[in-house]
């Protein structure tokens, strides 16, 4: 694997504005072996646990990433990221620009800095799939509901026999907010009322 990311080399379209770019593996790289369900061997919930800590947090930890999408490139500058997401951010953003790499989306998944996939790992082989941990919720929810929960699971209807008055209206803090939007809407029509036309 070592000698695999070694040689490893992806020269990118030539661009007007950066040329052609030589992408290589970094100087970090984590090879163990992994002996997953295909291998016989059934893998620790401890293991598959660290493997998607793993990849979650080195996503957006250290980054202090965004999860939403950028709808403007003025949107990258207010970001709460470090200066090196911000970095990234902008390049997908600019490149994206590039007749030649439009394709790529690469605006579109800037947040992602322009991988178009989930942050977690789906792999059959080596943990398992979502298909499967909607199951076990599904399974689980059905076999500890008790007797006032009613569920046609061929369907994916559930049917919650039991209500309680939650409440209503605004928090304190809300109709204080509330309030204050009002008064702002109020002054804003009366300016405009009395502006000249």
């Amino acid at each position: 694997m070592h000698d695999a990311a070694a040689s490893v080399v992806v020269r990118t379209p030539p661009a007007a504005g950066t040329g052609e770019r030589l992408l290589r593996w970094g100087a970090q790289l984590d090879v163990r072996p992994l002996r997953g369900l295909d291998a016989g061997a059934v893998l620790r919930p401890e293991a598959v646990a660290g493997y998607i800590a793993k990849y979650t947090t080195k996503s957006t930890g250290d980054t202090g990433g965004t999860d939403r999408r950028i709808d403007t490139e003025a949107e990258i500058r207010h970001l709460r990221v470090n200066d090196h997401y911000r970095a990234l951010i902008g390049t997908c953003w600019r490149l994206d620009g590039l007749l030649e790499l439009e394709h790529l989306r690469l605006r579109a998944w800037a947040h992602m800095l322009g991988y178009r996939g989930h942050c977690l790992t789906k792999s059959r082989a080596y943990s398992t799939t979502y298909g499967a941990l909607r199951q076990a919720r599904a399974d689980h929810r059905r076999t500890a509901a008790g007797p006032a929960l009613y569920a046609d699971w061929e369907n994916d209807t559930l049917t919650d026999a039991t209500w309680r008055y939650a409440g209503s209206g605004h928090t304190p803090a809300e109709a204080l907010l509330a309030s204050g939007i009002a008064e702002d809407l109020a002054s804003s029509r009366a300016i405009a009322r009395e502006t000249p036309r």
